[in-house]
């Protein structure tokens, strides 16, 4: 018998679906075979980039339920913006509750939804059908962070003792997208678009190879958000003429900073903190990525840019900018990083294959919908902390109906 090969349909055709894609190169056992984009031509776009790509003969769908009713997709990534997340998910669920297909999974792109209301409404719909359910957190995966752990834990913690301080963070200029830039559509701003990343990377390596996430748990939150760069004259003015008029930060600013400290409680009874940092006011070669892991006698140390590989390009190199060197590049002259394959140096080639893996049932999800409610969770206790300017127990009351006031359109730095 020959192996089953899981046929997966991608909800989006933008950048991070093209990032998926070319990571797909490095998945078995899984072909790409329907795209679905409120744009149908950029769907057929991307169906066409990843049959050159070679990972499938993907077809673009005119509607979710399409996509699903076709028998040609066994599961789905969805990878639309976050103010689309509810009716997304009630499409899918509404075709599968009246027979128009079946699906072996759903994979939901961070941040699962904008607040924790949202989280929960996804996870009740999803759990109405009985859909098997991935939280796709790339940075979990990145190849660095998954050998970086392993090694700490095998012989750092294994002979002095557990970590006791994790940093990471996630820094670059700012957005491709309009929307990602309006608290109102996509839920706040770098805290609610990054953080996600940073807080369960730290969480991540506190915690044990053998254990749940869930052993390592979040007690306090002290959260700060601050906008340094997008809401000063010369920039408010830049990004109504990049992302249009609806971008005004002289109106309606968010957040271009936001740092996160987590005291969490570990087995044994003692504690371990967790620092993380994002940013769209970073400037520097392009998107940089780090963590570092401390404990009683080891650390480790991870940063994106420090590829191995630069490049130098005098001031008589001209060209078009771009982004062939590095994401979010930000130069193309002088001394560069070049980060090749970034999908793969960015985990989403090893995140993608354990998806597929977990869907074909061949192992078990490392990280599902529960894990993303709980990411929400602590973004929501971060936007609370920093509004009211204290340190919050974690989950502190009113959480489920807690909108930040960057989401409101009311938050002024």
């Amino acid at each position: 018998m020959g192996q089953v090969t899981l046929r997966v349909g991608f909800i989006g055709s933008g950048f991070n679906t093209r990032f998926h894609l070319m990571a797909w190169r490095g998945v078995r056992q899984a072909n790409v075979t329907g795209i679905w984009s409120p744009n149908f031509r950029r769907a057929a776009d991307a169906a066409r980039f990843a049959a050159e790509l070679d990972v499938g003969q993907a077809r673009a769908f005119r509607s979710i339920t399409e996509m699903i009713e076709s028998g040609s997709v066994d599961a789905i990534w969805l990878c639309g913006p976050n103010h689309a997340r509810i009716e997304n998910v009630e499409e899918i669920v509404s075709a599968l509750a009246r027979g128009r297909g079946t699906l072996k999974g759903l994979a939901c792109e961070k941040p699962l939804a904008r607040t924790v209301a949202e989280a929960r409404q996804v996870k009740k719909l999803v759990d109405s059908v009985g859909l098997p359910t991935g939280y796709l957190e790339n940075q979990l995966f990145a190849p660095h962070v998954e050998a970086g752990k392993a090694l700490l834990w095998a012989r750092g913690a294994a002979t002095t003792g557990r970590p006791y301080l994790a940093r990471a963070a996630e820094e670059h200029s700012g957005p491709h997208m309009p929307w990602f830039w309006q608290g109102r559509l996509q839920g706040g701003g770098v805290l609610n678009d990054m953080m996600c990343h940073s807080v369960l990377v730290v969480r991540h390596l506190l915690t044990h190879p053998d254990e749940p996430l869930s052993a390592v748990r979040p007690a306090r939150v002290t959260g700060h958000i601050a906008s340094l760069k997008w809401s000063r004259p010369e920039y408010v003015k830049e990004l109504k003429k990049t992302m249009g008029p609806e971008v005004d930060y002289a109106k309606a600013p968010a957040e271009d900073f936001a740092a996160v400290n987590v005291e969490f409680e570990v087995p044994g009874g003692g504690m371990a903190i967790g620092e993380a940092t994002t940013s769209w006011s970073f400037v520097g070669a392009g998107l940089r990525l780090s963590a570092e892991c401390l404990g009683p006698e080891y650390s480790m140390r991870w940063n994106s840019l420090d590829s191995g590989l630069q490049l130098f390009f005098s001031r008589r190199v001209k060209g078009k900018s771009g982004e062939d060197l590095v994401e979010k590049q930000n130069a193309e002259q002088g001394v560069m990083p070049v980060v090749p394959e970034e999908y793969l140096a960015y985990g989403y080639t090893n995140e993608d294959r354990h998806f597929v893996r977990a869907f074909l049932g061949k192992e078990q999800p490392r990280l599902t919908f529960e894990h993303g409610l709980e990411v929400v969770q602590l973004l929501m206790t971060a936007y609370q902390s920093a509004e009211q300017g204290k340190t919050l127990a974690f989950p502190p009351k009113g959480l489920d109906k807690f909108v930040p006031k960057v989401a409101q359109g009311a938050w002024r730095p």
